[in-house]
């Protein structure tokens, strides 16, 4: 006959902590892609379409913006950049010629408003980013 294993409660508390450790670190690494941000393909600013190369100048000119929530900040959510604090990164609209509203492709900046530390672009509205080389 075999006796059943029986841990006190403490044991029982820090077992059941351990278990869910291991099962969202998993989680944790996939949501962020590894190390957050780490592996983005970058992109020549040259490269990119007129209307983020305006975009861009006027990110680092500190304006004047056509939209209203260019320069809002950018939550991150999907944690597909690197962690930083809230308020790290801001969002501009990249205007899309034919596009009946602010389209699908922005800037997201990290760091101060008009001295931005990096810069990254997305066409697919936040789907995927590539870090902006100049």
């Amino acid at each position: 006959m075999r006796k059943a294993l029986v841990l006190g409660p403490q044991k029982a508390g820090f077992a059941w902590l351990l278990a869910l450790a291991l099962l969202l670190i998993p989680w944790a690494a996939l949501g962020r892609g590894g190390a957050a941000g780490q592996g983005l393909a970058a992109v020549r600013l040259a490269a990119l379409p007129p209307e983020a190369r305006t975009a861009y100048t006027l990110i680092f000119a500190g304006g004047p913006f056509p939209h209203e929530k260019d320069g809002t900040v950018f939550g991150n959510r999907e944690r597909l950049l690197p962690l930083h604090r809230r308020g790290y990164y801001r969002e501009y609209t990249v205007t899309t010629p034919g596009a009946p509203d602010r389209g699908t492709r922005r800037i997201v900046c990290g760091g101060k408003p008009r001295v931005p530390d990096v810069c990254y672009y997305t066409s697919d509205h936040y789907t995927s980013f590539r870090i902006i080389v100049e």
